[in-house]
């Protein structure tokens, strides 16, 4: 179906297709997905839509998903991360898009309305505002939708809020959860992308400097172990007891926000709570501390505490803001405290998307393919999914790993010794 897009500027599209074809050369699982949906044709004769991170290596995603004969409408999760040239190139594809860099509000909201216009029969998120605003001013669609997919842990706590209170009419795979996403995407990805991020933005050294990572899930983890890789010394700091005595394990000191707030050169949240860095914590910040989100929305840092603090507010370059204190220090802000590693940067490797977009488009298949046996639930990603994935990626590289003898299978299905 033909419909106008609505983007930034078209004449940006040569250099999204240089973008999008790179990053296509480097992601041969989702090259491999491509040429099974060119052959099946999952999708033909259904609308698509998606609400990602709208970059080269998601504008693959959704040319692999209209590979698969989808009518594909795209915008994205984050007015920061979204590629202008990208967008354009996406229209010349075939594909509608209504995005562009740097939206207000306002403006990101309406984008989403004038995907969800598309009536759309599946769907991709990320961090569940699509699938919110279905749930509450656009209620009349509910019953065509077949389901989706969720790629990220704020957005799978938002549906798992829903299925708990009945709420959710359809159901969503939730792609993060799956050990192909969040063993490789959340932990290399995030820790490598924010680290690429934060040195692009602010051409500082970090071998030596306190870097607080707040919040050790598989995110922290990798953001933290890349730290140590580039020489800081690393403090966590966690509600959970599990998981900071998991920090301690791995040789990181592990202390309350207060204490590290004292010390810290470098902070970055990662929790997806909100006020995880808030007025108390600016209060005692040494002078110069730089302050930066790798969580979903841009709540873990309380960028209203700092306005009410600060006597002045400017930008010093490119995605950095100064918030100068009543006794003088400057304390800085990249990225306005959005996702740093998508608003001052390219996101996650290629390599570590591929994995992740595969899961995403084969999770899509699976719920078109059982939609009619699935209730308005939060599911997890079938284990075949996940081992078809990593398999194909082996297959890439050119490994080949064993496989289990009968005699093998038969002792590990045996309760008898």
């Amino acid at each position: 179906m033909k419909r106008e897009s609505k983007v930034k500027d078209m004449s940006l599209a040569p250099e999204g297709h240089r973008r999008i074809d790179w990053v296509k050369e480097h992601m041969p699982v989702l090259n491999e997905v491509r040429k099974v949906f060119e052959k099946e044709q999952p999708f033909k004769g259904l609308t698509v839509a998606i609400c990602l991170h709208l970059e080269a290596k998601t504008a693959y995603l959704a040319k692999v998903i209209k590979a698969g004969g989808a009518d594909v409408v795209i915008t994205g999760s984050n007015p920061l991360s979204t590629q202008d040239p990208v967008a354009a190139a996406l229209v010349e594809d075939g594909i509608t898009v209504y995005d562009w860099y740097n939206c207000t509000p306002e403006e990101y909201n309406q984008q989403l309305h004038w995907v969800l216009d598309c009536e759309p029969d599946l769907l991709i998120d990320d961090g569940g505002d699509m699938v919110h605003l279905l749930h509450t001013e656009r209620r009349e669609l509910l019953e065509k939708i077949r389901g989706g997919a969720e790629e990220t842990t704020t957005g799978i706590h938002r549906l798992k809020a829903m299925d708990k209170a009945g709420e959710l009419a359809f159901p969503m795979v939730a792609v993060n959860d799956a050990l192909c996403k969040y063993l490789f995407d959340n932990r290399y990805g995030t820790g490598q992308s924010t680290w690429d991020g934060i040195m692009r933005t602010t051409n500082l050294v970090v071998a030596g400097k306190n870097v607080v990572v707040i919040g050790y899930g598989w995110c922290g983890k990798g953001i933290a172990m890349r730290a140590k890789g580039l020489g800081a010394n690393v403090i966590v700091t966690e509600v959970d007891p599990i998981k900071a005595n998991e920090a301690i394990m791995d040789g990181f000191r592990v202390m309350p926000m207060l204490e590290a707030a004292k010390i810290g050169d470098f902070f970055i949240t990662v929790t997806g709570n909100i006020n995880v860095i808030r007025k108390e914590h600016f209060e005692v910040m040494k002078d110069r501390a730089i302050m930066c989100n790798a969580g979903h929305f841009d709540v873990e840092i309380s960028k209203p505490d700092l306005q009410e603090l600060a006597t002045e507010v400017r930008t010093v370059r490119k995605d950095i803001e100064e918030f100068t204190m009543p006794d003088g220090r400057k304390l800085y802000l990249l990225a306005e405290g959005r996702l740093v590693n998508l608003a001052a940067g390219d996101g996650h490797p290629a390599e570590i998307m591929d994995m992740t977009f595969a899961l995403q488009a084969m999770s899509i298949k699976y719920v078109n393919e059982n939609y009619k046996n699935l209730k308005g639930k939060v599911y997890s990603v079938p284990e075949s999914i996940d081992q078809y994935v990593a398999r194909l990626r082996l297959k890439s590289l050119g490994i080949e790993i064993d496989e289990l003898t009968p005699e093998q299978e038969r002792y590990l299905n045996s309760w008898k010794l």
